[in-house]
């Protein structure tokens, strides 16, 4: 007798929960990473070559202050210490209501990364003149902290005055091409 009137009004069956549950999670937007900290300067210092995602060994002040956006990236760098690689350098400020629990600011963290990209990228860094600089410190769609590592080569003061004359001359082509809309 049920069926019989959802055909007679053409309603389709009420889906069940665990239908329910699918629909409402691929409708909704996937959350984004937030972004804590970003080493704007490393992209004029140093030229790019390859970059890396790296997990970040933290204590819970740590994470507590980096969700405050408490972090500083602009004089850290990775080292290579036998199998692991190291963030040096990278200041988190310290939790106020920590207290006595607190972390150090400026102590190494240990970041953690594959073996195979390990390889490939300390083999890399092991070159003349290659560094390994921290672009940004961000939480992915998890929650996870996360550090992006990037193996850069330094620029040299002519370079960076020509990387500016070309990011000038783009932005004026850009600029000019948005009149002629």
């Amino acid at each position: 007798m049920l069926q019989t009137r959802r055909a007679a009004l053409n309603k389709p069956p009420k889906p069940t929960k665990k239908q329910t549950k699918r629909a409402s999670s691929d409708s909704a937007s996937k959350p984004i990473a937030r972004i804590v900290a970003e080493n704007r300067k490393a992209r004029h210092k140093f030229e790019i070559l390859d970059s890396l995602e790296c997990g970040v060994i933290l204590q819970g002040s740590e994470v507590k202050s980096l969700r405050n956006g408490k972090c500083q990236l602009d004089e850290a760098y990775g080292r290579v210490k036998g199998d692991n690689v190291f963030l040096v350098g990278c200041d988190i400020a310290e939790y106020p209501q920590a207290t006595l629990w607190n972390h150090e600011p400026k102590r190494q963290r240990k970041l953690l990364v594959h073996r195979q990209e390990f390889l490939k990228f300390v083999g890399r860094a092991k070159e003349k003149g290659l560094t390994l600089v921290p672009l940004r410190m961000y939480f992915n769609e998890r929650g996870i902290a996360k550090c992006e590592l990037a193996l850069c080569k330094g620029r040299k003061m002519h370079d960076k005055r020509e990387k500016l004359k070309k990011d000038d001359a783009q932005r004026d082509i850009q600029r000019a091409s948005r009149r002629n809309r």
